[in-house]
């Protein structure tokens, strides 16, 4: 039998959380516009809606037990995510149903968005897109818990409970201050960077990618004894024009003043994107944006298919960054 309490269990977590940040039940009741007896009565209901005791009370003091604590953690995200249900319920009480929320990579070049958001526009003129920005493994949670419905995503990362699109990619090269001796060559082997530094993105921000690039590298003969995690694409830059560094770029965007880019020998790098979205949450205008995000990346970014990818079939990625045909999910 559900308890009664239920239906209204994250109001009372909220009392909760305020009783345990303040530890003194009359800051609590302030903090929540309400008086203290109704308080207290209504954490007592949720102790024995759990059948713990979550807080030890004296009268000089106010302390959480060792339950309490641990409940703490679970019901601050259970209040966190439902402040996220009712921001989307009201996006849809005033949008309607049609809305698309989907993810992009930071580093997209705004060229590229405005063509995705026009684009996608024309193919699906009643749904409204909603594009946000964040790192991979910020977008791959919000897909996994389904606070997005789809976004592009760099390869390789976890597909377990994803779907995935056409995948296209694009070679990366090496950026390199411009008065380095190496410069003057048409294309490097990645074993003859072996002198200089990396610097690349902060691995919290993409481990997989991060592990895989760093592997690459170690299977050519390049081990940097240094590695810059960087948060700021200028700043990374900054540092190769400095010299003594170099970074892997896709060319897309034209070199900053003292740095040249490089092709790497035999392309053993490249950046993968695909479309994704929650398994079993695909729709028109899920495939729409798939669809859109392909063509407008193949033909803004200069990136390819890989492989002849037939409609409905996913791709999954290997740890060694291969890919395989996958059954649609």
């Amino acid at each position: 039998m559900i308890s009664s309490l239920a239906v209204d269990l994250i109001a009372h977590l909220r009392y909760f959380i305020a009783v345990a940040e303040e530890l003194h039940f009359g800051r609590a009741a302030a903090r929540l516009h309400m008086s203290q007896p109704p308080l207290s009565q209504r954490i007592q209901r949720l102790e024995r809606h759990f059948g713990l005791r979550l807080f030890d009370r004296s009268a000089r003091a106010v302390n959480l037990t060792g339950a309490g604590q641990l409940l703490l953690v679970e019901a601050r995200d259970l209040v966190a995510r439902a402040a996220v249900l009712d921001e989307l319920a009201g996006q849809l009480r005033s949008e309607g149903i049609n809305v698309l929320r989907a993810g992009l990579p930071p580093d997209v070049p705004g060229t590229t968005v405005a063509a995705l958001a026009a684009e996608f526009a024309a193919r699906q003129p009643a749904v409204t897109l909603r594009l946000q920005e964040s790192a991979p493994a910020v977008q791959h949670r919000a897909l996994v818990e389904q606070r997005l419905d789809a976004a592009v995503l760099r390869l390789p990362f976890d597909t377990a409970r994803l779907a995935l699109g056409p995948v296209v990619q694009r070679p990366l090269g090496v950026l390199i201050a411009g008065n380095d001796p190496l410069a003057g060559h048409p294309e490097l082997l990645l074993s003859v960077l072996a002198p200089l530094a990396l610097v690349i993105f902060r691995r919290s921000t993409a481990p997989a990618v991060f592990d895989e690039i760093l592997d690459t590298c170690a299977r050519h003969g390049y081990r940097p004894s240094t590695v810059h995690e960087v948060s700021s694409t200028e700043f990374g830059r900054g540092l190769v024009m400095a010299g003594g560094a170099v970074a892997f770029d896709d060319g897309a965007l034209a070199p900053p003043a003292g740095a040249v880019w490089r092709p790497v020998t035999g392309q053993p790098l490249a950046a993968r994107l695909a479309t994704v979205w929650p398994r079993g949450r695909d729709n028109p205008a899920v495939h729409a944006f798939a669809e859109t995000a392909t063509v407008v990346l193949q033909r803004e970014a200069g990136m390819s298919v890989v492989g002849p990818v037939r409609p409905g079939t996913a791709l999954r990625a290997r740890p060694t960054s291969e890919f395989l045909p996958w059954g649609a999910p």
